[in-house]
């Protein structure tokens, strides 16, 4: 099974307001940039759609890496998720768990693939996550 590193991040200006995502994937010797954006739409949903769109990249089933600087996503796909699935997408304080519909989309792709979530802070000169901002940037300025 192939190994490939998704580095991903989102952004948005006004929160919600103009939103982007970005996303690297390494591959042995190969690497590719995306990036795409939205109207209105919120940081929080901006990091799980730059995971999702990285995950959708992939052909086949691989062991997959990815670096966020999400707590938000990491914590959500790793810790609160299974219980959302049982509690029919409601949070423990029984309210509708916010951005279910991407929540499910990431779900489905993450079953594809054998997955570990590796967490960086922000904007801390970690190379790779710096350049997935600036892609997602870039999302927010080709809107």
């Amino acid at each position: 099974m192939k190994t490939v590193n998704i580095y991903t991040d989102g952004a948005c200006r006004g929160n919600p307001g103009n939103g982007g995502w970005g996303v690297l994937v390494e591959y042995g010797n190969y690497s590719k940039e995306y990036f795409g954006g939205e109207i209105n739409t919120t940081n929080n949903r901006m990091e799980l759609m730059a995971a999702i769109q990285g995950l959708r990249l992939l052909k086949e089933p691989c062991n997959v890496l990815i670096t966020t600087d999400s707590k938000y996503v990491m914590d959500g796909i790793e810790s609160w998720i299974e219980n959302w699935k049982k509690n029919n997408w409601k949070n423990s304080s029984k309210k509708d768990v916010k951005n279910k519909d991407l929540w499910i989309q990431l779900d489905e792709c993450v079953s594809k693939h054998h997955v570990e979530w590796h967490w960086v802070k922000g904007h801390s000169g970690h190379a790779k996550n710096e350049i997935a901002d600036q892609l997602a940037n870039k999302g927010i300025d080709n809107l």
